[in-house]
């Protein structure tokens, strides 16, 4: 068939379907990339399997653990909390979580059959370390709904795409009192021309939206129980927010740092979801020690590889990641944010100014 005939005829089709076509757009409506493999590797990160040898969440927690989750978050940065039932949603600056009064095995199956019936495949299951994150997926809602595309979209769905992909870490985080906290982050990726003459494009990684992890919570909250009207209102009352106390990079003994005007409760929460919106690999952690154990690869030793030619493909085998520690320290209303060795030791390599960097930019 020749070029122009095909499409007269696939215009000719579009007016004959739309003459008995109704689209109406969703704001959220996910598919899952299934055919674009899962981006095996984030920049500078690696994913490994986990090890064994640390502390499994949830265990024994010190006291001097419990006194600095109560301590109060300075003027400005005032938890707001709205509550239905066992469910609630807080909100402390531009962080919002869900709290639950229900053990955490208990939520782990609800939570993960709502990722799914959302239209999202689950690369990551980590049940004991409270973990899962979707594949990258493309919210359908974002394509243009005109009387075309309307018609076509149906026949020829895999003609559009809407030149962006999404991905959710879900972290679940049990609580002294036997209740879990449910935190929910957002990473994005781009499709954007790579060249002046356009003939070619790249994938980069654009902002974490926190209104669509915002979404999200609300939706689980009615998958667990709450009703839609509920939901809406208890995320409405959380919408508005204070700025979040602003985080600084520093230097402490020759050792690179990330200041925190806040307590330890607050910025162990900020500094785990920084970890999980930049793609780290968060293999453990430990609340009574402030220690998130992560995984790292610099980006020299990426760059060889293609990172962005590989987002959605299997690519080569990645370079063998390092392990750190990334441990949150707090004195008073101040926290320190410090990259340690595998061993616990200060680390000054250039690897920790690129930690430090790259969480001190997510915390601003």
């Amino acid at each position: 068939m020749k070029p122009t005939t095909a499409r007269l005829g696939l215009l000719g089709l579009a007016m004959a379907l739309s003459a008995c076509t109704t689209f109406t757009p969703e704001k959220i409506d996910y598919k899952s990339a299934t055919k674009a493999p899962t981006l095996e590797v984030p920049p500078d990160l690696s994913q490994l399997t986990r090890d064994s040898r640390y502390a499994v969440p949830g265990g024994v927690v010190s006291a001097n653990a419990m006194q600095a989750g109560q301590a109060k978050a300075p003027t400005g940065a005032q938890t707001v909390v709205s509550n239905i039932g066992d469910v609630r949603i807080e909100r402390a600056g531009t962080e919002r979580w869900l709290v639950i009064q229900r053990p955490a095995d208990q939520l782990w199956d609800p939570v993960r059959e709502f990722w799914l019936e959302n239209g999202f495949v689950l690369v990551q299951e980590d049940a004991k370390l409270g973990i899962m994150e979707t594949d990258w997926a493309e919210n359908r809602a974002k394509l243009p709904q005109d009387v075309i595309r309307a018609a076509l979209g149906k026949v020829f769905d895999s003609l559009y795409s809407t030149g962006e992909r999404d991905k959710f870490r879900t972290r679940l985080e049990r609580k002294p009192d036997g209740g879990t906290e449910i935190y929910v982050t957002h990473r994005g990726m781009i499709e954007v021309y790579s060249t002046q003459a356009k003939d070619s494009t790249a994938w980069q990684p654009r902002p974490a939206d926190t209104e669509l992890e915002t979404e999200f919570l609300r939706r689980m909250m009615v998958r667990l129980g709450v009703s839609q009207e509920q939901s809406q209102a208890a995320a409405a009352s959380v919408q508005s927010a204070p700025p979040a106390p602003s985080a600084r990079m520093d230097t402490v003994d020759n050792v690179p740092v990330v200041l925190l005007d806040e307590g330890f409760d607050r910025a162990w929460r900020r500094v785990g979801l920084a970890l999980d919106r930049t793609g780290f690999t968060v293999e453990d952690r430990d609340r009574s020690r402030g220690i998130y154990f992560v995984r790292y690869v610099s980006p020299e030793e990426q760059k060889a590889k293609g990172f962005f030619s590989r987002i959605f493909s299997q690519g080569g085998e990645a370079s063998a990641p390092v392990k750190y520690q990334v441990q949150v320290r707090t004195e008073g209303d101040r926290s320190t944010v410090t990259v340690l060795t595998a061993a616990g030791a200060p680390e000054t390599s250039a690897n920790a100014q690129r930690i430090v960097r790259v969480l001190t930019d997510d915390l601003k």
